[in-house]
């Protein structure tokens, strides 16, 4: 019985984790992404998010958080040895569903015109930090 076998990716250009985690793992010819969100490598600021003195959201820019995911996945995929036409399944997390979500549909259609993996959509109450939308991918390996 042979042991089981997994590589982890650490990512150079993606933000830094806020946790004791990986960027991804390989597993034989698949990619596991760990919830990727908008911040931006080396920054404390969060891309399309204001915080108040106590550290609580007090505005964001749902649109603006989409595209920096969306940048933070791509990053880590090629990073990888993979890439985004080899994405095969999406769960999003969503904060605030009910108005987010139509931005975000949008956005996202934008970004899979030709290329549509399976996708899941939840609306959450909070995340680890103050983002609104996170992304949880696995996608093939070439």
């Amino acid at each position: 019985m042979s042991a089981f076998k997994s590589d982890e990716v650490r990512s150079s250009r993606a933000p830094e984790p806020v946790g004791a985690y990986p960027h991804a793992r390989r597993v034989g010819n698949l990619l596991f992404l760990s919830g990727v969100g908008p911040r931006e490598r080396g920054k404390k600021e969060i891309p399309g998010v204001t915080l108040g003195p106590d550290g609580k959201i007090t505005s964001y820019d749902i649109a603006q958080q989409c595209h920096s995911v969306f940048h933070n996945v791509k990053v880590i995929l090629e990073e990888a040895g993979s890439g985004w036409d080899r994405l095969v399944d999406v769960t999003v997390y969503l904060t605030n569903m009910r108005d987010d979500f139509p931005i975000y549909n949008k956005i996202y259609s934008e970004y899979f015109k030709t290329h549509q993996p399976c996708r899941t959509t939840l609306g959450i109450t909070s995340l680890p930090t103050p983002i609104a939308i996170e992304l949880k991918c696995i996608a093939t390996l070439e």
